[in-house]
Protein backbone atom coordinates (compact mmCIF):
# COMPACT_ATOMS: atom_id res chain seq x y z
CA UNK A 1 0.00 0.00 0.00
CA UNK A 2 1.48 3.60 -0.75
CA UNK A 3 2.72 5.43 2.02
CA UNK A 4 1.71 8.87 0.36
CA UNK A 5 -1.68 10.76 1.39
CA UNK A 6 -3.01 11.39 -2.45
CA UNK A 7 -4.79 14.68 -1.31
CA UNK A 8 -1.40 16.11 0.50
CA UNK A 9 0.51 15.28 -2.61
CA UNK A 10 -1.88 17.18 -5.42
CA UNK A 11 -2.07 20.42 -2.27
CA UNK A 12 1.58 19.87 -2.74
CA UNK A 13 2.50 19.97 -5.97
CA UNK A 14 -0.15 23.10 -6.08
CA UNK A 15 1.80 24.88 -3.95
CA UNK A 16 4.98 24.58 -6.44
CA UNK A 17 2.68 24.61 -9.69
CA UNK A 18 1.02 27.95 -8.38
CA UNK A 19 4.58 29.58 -7.47
CA UNK A 20 5.91 28.59 -10.50
CA UNK A 21 2.71 29.97 -12.45
CA UNK A 22 3.07 32.87 -11.16
CA UNK A 23 6.89 33.39 -12.03
CA UNK A 24 6.13 32.40 -15.69
CA UNK A 25 3.10 35.42 -15.86
CA UNK A 26 5.35 37.82 -14.54
CA UNK A 27 8.40 37.02 -16.83
CA UNK A 28 6.26 36.97 -19.36
CA UNK A 29 4.53 40.18 -19.62
CA UNK A 30 8.50 41.54 -19.61
CA UNK A 31 8.65 39.99 -23.33
CA UNK A 32 8.12 42.77 -25.90
CA UNK A 33 7.09 42.41 -29.64
CA UNK A 34 9.81 42.78 -31.92
CA UNK A 35 8.69 44.96 -35.39
CA UNK A 36 11.92 43.82 -36.84
CA UNK A 37 11.27 40.42 -35.67
CA UNK A 38 8.19 38.91 -35.32
CA UNK A 39 8.69 35.66 -34.51
CA UNK A 40 11.90 36.87 -31.83
CA UNK A 41 8.86 37.55 -29.47
CA UNK A 42 7.30 33.73 -29.77
CA UNK A 43 10.72 32.48 -29.28
CA UNK A 44 11.50 33.53 -26.18
CA UNK A 45 7.64 33.05 -24.92
CA UNK A 46 8.37 29.02 -26.01
CA UNK A 47 11.62 29.21 -24.27
CA UNK A 48 10.11 30.65 -21.04
CA UNK A 49 7.52 27.65 -21.29
CA UNK A 50 10.10 25.43 -21.34
CA UNK A 51 11.92 26.84 -18.27
CA UNK A 52 8.61 27.09 -16.25
CA UNK A 53 7.84 23.56 -16.19
CA UNK A 54 7.93 21.91 -12.94
CA UNK A 55 10.53 18.78 -13.73
CA UNK A 56 12.95 21.21 -15.61
CA UNK A 57 12.85 24.24 -13.44
CA UNK A 58 13.43 22.11 -9.45
CA UNK A 59 15.91 20.27 -11.26
CA UNK A 60 17.74 23.21 -12.24
CA UNK A 61 17.10 24.79 -8.65
CA UNK A 62 18.43 21.78 -7.25
CA UNK A 63 21.50 22.50 -8.72
CA UNK A 64 21.61 26.66 -7.93
CA UNK A 65 20.34 25.97 -4.42
CA UNK A 66 24.51 26.14 -3.89
CA UNK A 67 24.42 29.98 -4.83
CA UNK A 68 23.15 30.83 -2.09
CA UNK A 69 23.23 29.93 1.94
CA UNK A 70 20.60 30.23 5.24
CA UNK A 71 22.09 32.99 7.55
CA UNK A 72 21.44 34.57 10.42
CA UNK A 73 24.47 36.64 10.55
CA UNK A 74 25.49 38.13 7.11
CA UNK A 75 28.86 39.09 6.45
CA UNK A 76 28.40 41.42 3.46
CA UNK A 77 26.13 43.27 5.55
CA UNK A 78 29.88 44.86 6.97
CA UNK A 79 31.19 45.49 3.33
CA UNK A 80 29.62 44.42 0.03
CA UNK A 81 32.73 43.42 -1.76
CA UNK A 82 32.60 40.35 -4.17
CA UNK A 83 36.31 39.52 -2.45
CA UNK A 84 34.54 39.28 0.79
CA UNK A 85 32.64 35.81 -0.98
CA UNK A 86 35.36 33.75 0.55
CA UNK A 87 34.48 34.41 4.13
CA UNK A 88 32.38 32.91 6.21
CA UNK A 89 28.44 33.80 6.83
CA UNK A 90 27.00 32.31 10.02
CA UNK A 91 23.96 30.08 10.33
CA UNK A 92 23.53 30.05 14.52
CA UNK A 93 19.80 29.28 15.96
CA UNK A 94 18.76 32.15 18.80
CA UNK A 95 17.81 29.04 21.11
CA UNK A 96 21.66 27.30 21.01
CA UNK A 97 23.00 30.61 22.38
CA UNK A 98 24.46 31.60 25.34
CA UNK A 99 21.99 34.07 27.25
CA UNK A 100 23.30 37.10 27.97
CA UNK A 101 22.58 40.30 30.00
CA UNK A 102 22.69 42.20 26.96
CA UNK A 103 20.23 42.43 24.14
CA UNK A 104 21.32 40.05 20.98
CA UNK A 105 19.89 37.38 19.41
CA UNK A 106 19.50 34.80 21.77
CA UNK A 107 16.53 36.98 22.97
CA UNK A 108 14.67 35.99 19.75
CA UNK A 109 14.93 31.96 20.55
CA UNK A 110 12.40 29.98 18.20
CA UNK A 111 11.04 33.42 16.68
CA UNK A 112 12.72 34.76 14.00
CA UNK A 113 13.47 35.22 10.31
CA UNK A 114 15.90 33.34 8.69
CA UNK A 115 17.86 35.64 5.84
CA UNK A 116 19.79 33.92 2.86
CA UNK A 117 22.75 35.73 0.86
CA UNK A 118 24.55 34.64 -1.69
CA UNK A 119 23.42 35.33 -5.59
CA UNK A 120 21.22 37.55 -5.84
CA UNK A 121 19.87 35.89 -8.91
CA UNK A 122 19.16 32.36 -6.69
CA UNK A 123 16.75 33.90 -4.57
CA UNK A 124 13.70 32.70 -6.56
CA UNK A 125 14.69 29.29 -5.02
CA UNK A 126 14.63 30.68 -1.47
CA UNK A 127 11.28 32.45 -2.15
CA UNK A 128 9.87 28.41 -3.10
CA UNK A 129 11.35 26.67 -0.29
CA UNK A 130 9.58 29.70 1.98
CA UNK A 131 6.10 28.83 0.69
CA UNK A 132 4.23 27.02 3.63
CA UNK A 133 1.78 24.00 3.11
CA UNK A 134 -0.11 23.31 6.53
CA UNK A 135 1.87 25.88 8.62
CA UNK A 136 5.09 24.08 7.28
CA UNK A 137 7.61 25.42 4.76
CA UNK A 138 8.75 23.54 1.80
CA UNK A 139 12.50 23.12 3.12
CA UNK A 140 10.93 22.36 7.05
CA UNK A 141 9.80 19.48 4.73
CA UNK A 142 12.67 18.93 2.63
CA UNK A 143 14.45 18.87 5.54
CA UNK A 144 12.26 16.11 7.09
CA UNK A 145 12.40 13.82 4.00
CA UNK A 146 8.73 14.19 4.01
CA UNK A 147 7.40 11.47 1.07
CA UNK A 148 4.41 13.54 -0.42
CA UNK A 149 6.32 16.15 -0.61
CA UNK A 150 8.62 13.34 -2.69
CA UNK A 151 5.96 12.57 -4.48
CA UNK A 152 4.64 16.01 -4.98
CA UNK A 153 8.40 17.32 -6.64
CA UNK A 154 8.48 14.32 -9.31
CA UNK A 155 7.54 10.68 -10.04
CA UNK A 156 11.12 9.33 -9.59
CA UNK A 157 11.58 8.98 -5.76
CA UNK A 158 15.68 8.96 -6.60
CA UNK A 159 15.58 11.96 -7.64
CA UNK A 160 13.00 13.77 -5.77
CA UNK A 161 15.63 12.89 -2.51
CA UNK A 162 18.29 13.85 -4.43
CA UNK A 163 16.26 17.47 -4.61
CA UNK A 164 15.39 17.37 -1.04
CA UNK A 165 18.64 16.52 0.22
CA UNK A 166 19.97 19.60 -2.25
CA UNK A 167 17.16 22.57 -0.71
CA UNK A 168 18.10 21.00 2.79
CA UNK A 169 21.57 22.08 2.46
CA UNK A 170 20.76 25.24 2.27
CA UNK A 171 21.51 25.82 5.65
CA UNK A 172 24.76 24.01 5.74
CA UNK A 173 27.97 26.14 6.31
CA UNK A 174 30.17 26.73 2.82
CA UNK A 175 33.31 25.84 4.34
CA UNK A 176 34.48 23.53 7.48
CA UNK A 177 36.05 25.88 9.46
CA UNK A 178 34.80 29.24 9.49
CA UNK A 179 37.22 32.22 8.26
CA UNK A 180 36.71 36.10 8.35
CA UNK A 181 38.29 39.16 5.88
CA UNK A 182 40.05 41.83 6.38
CA UNK A 183 37.09 43.43 4.91
CA UNK A 184 35.14 42.27 7.62
CA UNK A 185 36.33 44.22 10.10
CA UNK A 186 36.16 42.12 12.77
CA UNK A 187 38.20 43.89 15.54
CA UNK A 188 39.75 42.09 18.61
CA UNK A 189 40.30 44.07 21.68
CA UNK A 190 43.44 42.07 24.17
CA UNK A 191 41.16 41.66 27.78
CA UNK A 192 43.58 39.36 28.98
CA UNK A 193 47.06 38.43 29.84
CA UNK A 194 47.72 35.42 27.61
CA UNK A 195 47.75 37.10 23.97
CA UNK A 196 47.73 33.19 23.05
CA UNK A 197 44.37 32.52 24.62
CA UNK A 198 41.00 33.10 22.56
CA UNK A 199 39.19 34.45 26.15
CA UNK A 200 41.85 37.14 26.48
CA UNK A 201 40.29 38.87 23.77
CA UNK A 202 36.51 40.85 23.00
CA UNK A 203 35.32 41.49 19.79
CA UNK A 204 34.35 45.04 18.94
CA UNK A 205 32.48 44.46 15.92
CA UNK A 206 30.73 41.21 15.68
CA UNK A 207 29.19 40.09 12.48
CA UNK A 208 26.07 41.75 11.13
CA UNK A 209 23.03 40.08 13.00
CA UNK A 210 20.82 40.02 10.43
CA UNK A 211 17.40 38.33 12.12
CA UNK A 212 18.06 40.20 15.03
CA UNK A 213 18.55 43.53 12.53
CA UNK A 214 14.79 42.26 10.70
CA UNK A 215 13.06 41.67 14.49
CA UNK A 216 14.20 45.52 15.47
CA UNK A 217 13.01 47.25 12.05
CA UNK A 218 9.88 45.01 12.07
CA UNK A 219 9.08 46.54 15.78
CA UNK A 220 9.99 49.63 14.47
CA UNK A 221 7.73 49.77 11.39
CA UNK A 222 4.51 48.23 13.92
CA UNK A 223 5.58 51.13 16.25
CA UNK A 224 5.65 54.47 13.95
CA UNK A 225 3.56 53.26 11.18
CA UNK A 226 0.61 50.69 12.26
CA UNK A 227 -2.79 51.47 12.56
CA UNK A 228 -2.80 50.94 16.40
CA UNK A 229 0.27 53.08 16.82
CA UNK A 230 -1.85 55.93 15.21
CA UNK A 231 -4.84 55.37 17.23
CA UNK A 232 -2.31 55.18 20.67
CA UNK A 233 -0.96 58.68 19.44
CA UNK A 234 -4.26 60.67 18.53
CA UNK A 235 -5.98 58.84 22.14
CA UNK A 236 -2.30 60.69 23.47
CA UNK A 237 -3.34 63.98 21.35
CA UNK A 238 -6.51 63.92 22.59
CA UNK A 239 -5.99 62.98 26.37
CA UNK A 240 -8.11 59.69 25.96
CA UNK A 241 -7.26 56.26 27.16
CA UNK A 242 -5.37 53.93 24.88
CA UNK A 243 -4.23 50.15 26.04
CA UNK A 244 -1.86 50.20 23.47
CA UNK A 245 1.98 52.40 24.90
CA UNK A 246 3.22 55.07 22.50
CA UNK A 247 6.58 54.23 21.30
CA UNK A 248 8.90 56.94 20.09
CA UNK A 249 12.45 56.32 18.74
CA UNK A 250 13.95 59.99 18.68
CA UNK A 251 17.50 60.60 16.71
CA UNK A 252 17.12 57.57 15.02
CA UNK A 253 18.88 57.18 12.12
CA UNK A 254 18.91 54.81 9.09
CA UNK A 255 22.02 53.41 7.41
CA UNK A 256 21.81 51.98 3.69
CA UNK A 257 22.93 48.78 3.09
CA UNK A 258 23.42 47.38 -0.65
CA UNK A 259 23.16 50.87 -2.17
CA UNK A 260 20.46 50.40 -5.31
CA UNK A 261 20.31 46.74 -4.77
CA UNK A 262 20.30 45.63 -1.13
CA UNK A 263 19.28 42.01 -2.47
CA UNK A 264 22.80 41.50 -3.08
CA UNK A 265 23.32 41.02 0.49
CA UNK A 266 20.91 39.25 1.79
CA UNK A 267 16.76 38.71 1.14
CA UNK A 268 15.68 40.58 4.35
CA UNK A 269 18.19 43.56 3.72
CA UNK A 270 16.10 43.24 0.10
CA UNK A 271 12.82 43.16 2.51
CA UNK A 272 13.58 46.24 3.88
CA UNK A 273 15.13 48.16 0.76
CA UNK A 274 18.38 48.52 2.15
CA UNK A 275 17.17 50.07 5.57
CA UNK A 276 19.09 49.22 8.56
CA UNK A 277 17.92 51.16 11.55
CA UNK A 278 20.33 52.51 14.10
CA UNK A 279 19.23 53.44 17.96
CA UNK A 280 20.93 56.98 19.35
CA UNK A 281 23.97 55.83 20.71
CA UNK A 282 24.40 58.98 22.35
CA UNK A 283 25.60 60.41 25.95
CA UNK A 284 22.33 62.12 27.59
CA UNK A 285 22.22 66.13 27.20
CA UNK A 286 23.43 67.70 30.34
CA UNK A 287 20.59 70.00 31.54
CA UNK A 288 22.63 72.27 34.09
CA UNK A 289 20.30 73.61 36.91
CA UNK A 290 20.42 77.05 35.54
CA UNK A 291 18.86 75.59 31.67
CA UNK A 292 15.97 78.35 31.44
CA UNK A 293 13.70 78.94 28.79
CA UNK A 294 14.73 82.33 26.43
CA UNK A 295 12.46 84.71 28.35
CA UNK A 296 12.29 88.74 28.21
CA UNK A 297 15.09 88.40 25.59
CA UNK A 298 13.96 89.49 21.17
CA UNK A 299 16.70 86.83 20.41
CA UNK A 300 18.17 83.52 21.14
CA UNK A 301 21.54 85.13 19.59
CA UNK A 302 22.06 86.74 22.85
CA UNK A 303 22.77 83.90 25.30
CA UNK A 304 24.16 81.94 22.40
CA UNK A 305 26.82 84.51 22.20
CA UNK A 306 27.64 84.58 26.11
CA UNK A 307 28.69 80.72 25.66
CA UNK A 308 32.49 80.39 26.34
CA UNK A 309 33.49 78.31 23.58
CA UNK A 310 31.13 80.53 21.01
CA UNK A 311 33.20 83.69 22.52
CA UNK A 312 36.58 82.05 21.43
CA UNK A 313 35.25 80.50 18.27
CA UNK A 314 34.38 84.12 17.16
CA UNK A 315 37.61 85.64 18.19
CA UNK A 316 39.70 83.31 16.28
CA UNK A 317 37.62 83.11 13.15
CA UNK A 318 38.11 87.51 13.46
CA UNK A 319 41.94 87.20 14.39
CA UNK A 320 42.28 84.62 11.63
CA UNK A 321 40.38 87.31 8.87
CA UNK A 322 42.11 90.02 10.11
CA UNK A 323 45.23 89.07 9.04
CA UNK A 324 43.89 89.30 4.99
CA UNK A 325 45.29 85.49 4.33
CA UNK A 326 46.00 84.24 0.77
CA UNK A 327 43.13 82.95 -1.34
CA UNK A 328 43.62 79.24 -1.27
CA UNK A 329 42.38 75.73 -0.18
CA UNK A 330 44.11 76.44 3.53
CA UNK A 331 42.66 79.55 4.00
CA UNK A 332 39.23 78.28 3.34
CA UNK A 333 39.68 74.88 5.95
CA UNK A 334 40.83 76.98 8.18
CA UNK A 335 38.12 79.48 8.28
CA UNK A 336 35.71 76.65 7.74
CA UNK A 337 37.10 74.82 10.87
CA UNK A 338 36.18 78.04 12.68
CA UNK A 339 32.80 78.68 11.23
CA UNK A 340 31.60 74.79 11.59
CA UNK A 341 32.65 74.98 15.38
CA UNK A 342 30.10 77.73 15.64
CA UNK A 343 27.32 76.10 14.06
CA UNK A 344 28.06 72.44 16.40
CA UNK A 345 27.91 74.63 19.24
CA UNK A 346 24.68 76.35 17.96
CA UNK A 347 22.88 73.21 17.42
CA UNK A 348 24.17 72.11 20.74
CA UNK A 349 22.82 75.18 22.44
CA UNK A 350 19.30 74.84 20.53
CA UNK A 351 19.23 71.02 21.39
CA UNK A 352 19.90 71.74 25.28
CA UNK A 353 17.12 74.42 24.69
CA UNK A 354 14.31 71.79 23.16
CA UNK A 355 14.85 69.45 26.17
CA UNK A 356 12.35 72.01 28.53
CA UNK A 357 9.36 71.52 28.91
CA UNK A 358 7.29 72.24 25.83
CA UNK A 359 4.95 75.09 25.76
CA UNK A 360 7.65 77.84 27.33
CA UNK A 361 7.65 79.93 24.35
CA UNK A 362 4.18 80.62 23.99
CA UNK A 363 3.82 82.51 27.53
CA UNK A 364 3.94 86.50 27.22
CA UNK A 365 6.99 86.56 28.81
CA UNK A 366 8.57 85.31 26.07
CA UNK A 367 9.50 87.81 23.41
CA UNK A 368 11.75 85.80 20.56
CA UNK A 369 10.60 85.52 16.48
CA UNK A 370 8.53 83.09 15.50
CA UNK A 371 11.01 80.98 13.68
CA UNK A 372 13.05 81.15 16.91
CA UNK A 373 10.07 79.64 18.59
CA UNK A 374 9.40 77.13 16.37
CA UNK A 375 12.92 76.46 16.36
CA UNK A 376 13.34 76.05 20.02
CA UNK A 377 10.00 74.68 21.06
CA UNK A 378 8.35 73.39 18.29
CA UNK A 379 5.95 71.19 19.78
CA UNK A 380 4.41 73.40 22.25
CA UNK A 381 3.57 76.01 19.14
CA UNK A 382 1.98 73.03 17.41
CA UNK A 383 -0.34 72.94 20.29
CA UNK A 384 -0.96 76.31 19.54
CA UNK A 385 -1.31 75.57 16.08
CA UNK A 386 -3.81 73.20 16.77
CA UNK A 387 -6.02 75.50 19.09
CA UNK A 388 -6.09 78.37 16.33
CA UNK A 389 -6.53 75.98 13.59
CA UNK A 390 -3.53 77.30 11.29
CA UNK A 391 -1.13 76.06 9.46
CA UNK A 392 2.52 76.21 10.49
CA UNK A 393 5.11 77.58 7.40
CA UNK A 394 7.69 75.19 6.08
CA UNK A 395 10.87 77.62 5.79
CA UNK A 396 11.66 77.60 9.68
CA UNK A 397 15.34 75.86 8.64
CA UNK A 398 15.46 78.62 5.63
CA UNK A 399 14.78 81.26 8.76
CA UNK A 400 17.25 80.25 11.04
CA UNK A 401 20.16 79.49 8.90
CA UNK A 402 19.42 83.42 7.45
CA UNK A 403 19.38 84.60 10.92
CA UNK A 404 22.65 82.74 11.81
CA UNK A 405 24.32 84.24 8.97
CA UNK A 406 23.23 87.64 10.04
CA UNK A 407 24.21 87.51 13.55
CA UNK A 408 28.12 86.15 12.24
CA UNK A 409 28.33 89.28 10.05
CA UNK A 410 27.52 91.14 12.74
CA UNK A 411 30.58 89.66 15.05
CA UNK A 412 32.70 89.97 12.40
CA UNK A 413 31.22 93.80 11.18
CA UNK A 414 33.39 95.76 12.01
CA UNK A 415 35.83 95.73 11.63
CA UNK A 416 35.80 93.48 8.21
CA UNK A 417 33.37 94.64 5.64
CA UNK A 418 31.13 91.32 5.79
CA UNK A 419 28.56 91.82 3.23
CA UNK A 420 26.26 89.65 0.87
CA UNK A 421 28.35 86.79 -0.58
CA UNK A 422 29.93 86.25 3.19
CA UNK A 423 25.96 85.85 4.24
CA UNK A 424 25.17 82.77 1.55
CA UNK A 425 27.98 81.21 2.42
CA UNK A 426 27.34 80.89 6.24
CA UNK A 427 23.47 80.25 5.44
CA UNK A 428 24.41 77.64 3.20
CA UNK A 429 26.82 75.65 5.24
CA UNK A 430 24.27 75.96 7.96
CA UNK A 431 21.51 74.95 5.90
CA UNK A 432 23.59 71.65 4.83
CA UNK A 433 23.96 71.19 8.30
CA UNK A 434 20.40 71.20 8.83
CA UNK A 435 19.48 69.10 6.56
CA UNK A 436 22.64 66.38 7.16
CA UNK A 437 20.93 66.47 10.80
CA UNK A 438 17.21 65.76 9.24
CA UNK A 439 18.29 62.60 7.34
CA UNK A 440 19.54 61.00 10.65
CA UNK A 441 16.36 62.23 12.27
CA UNK A 442 17.72 64.82 14.68
CA UNK A 443 14.75 67.67 13.80
CA UNK A 444 11.63 65.29 12.52
CA UNK A 445 9.46 63.25 14.34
Amino acid sequence: MSQNEPLRVTALRAVITDFLAARYKDKLEAVKEDANDPDAADLKRETLRQRFIPSIWLGNAASRIKGIQLVTHVLKATHPSPKIYGATSLYVRPETLTEQNVVGSHLLNTDFRDDVTGDAAVLDVYDLLTRKYQGLTILELARSNDPDLSAALCDDPELAASWMRSFAKIEDPRCSRPTSHTLAKQLYWQTGDDVQANESYHLLSPLYASSLAHRVYETLQDDRFSEAAKAARDARKANTFSERPVHEYPQMAVQQLGGTKPQNISQLNSERRGNNCLLASLPPVWRSTDLKPLLNTDSMFHRYSRRPEVRQAVKALLAFLKTDPTRNVATRSKRAAWVNLLIDEFLQFTAELRSLEPGWSQTPQCKLTESECRWLDDDGVKATDAELDRAPPTDIPERISAAFANWLNAQLRPPLPMGDPEFLEWRNTMMEEIKAQEREGMYVE
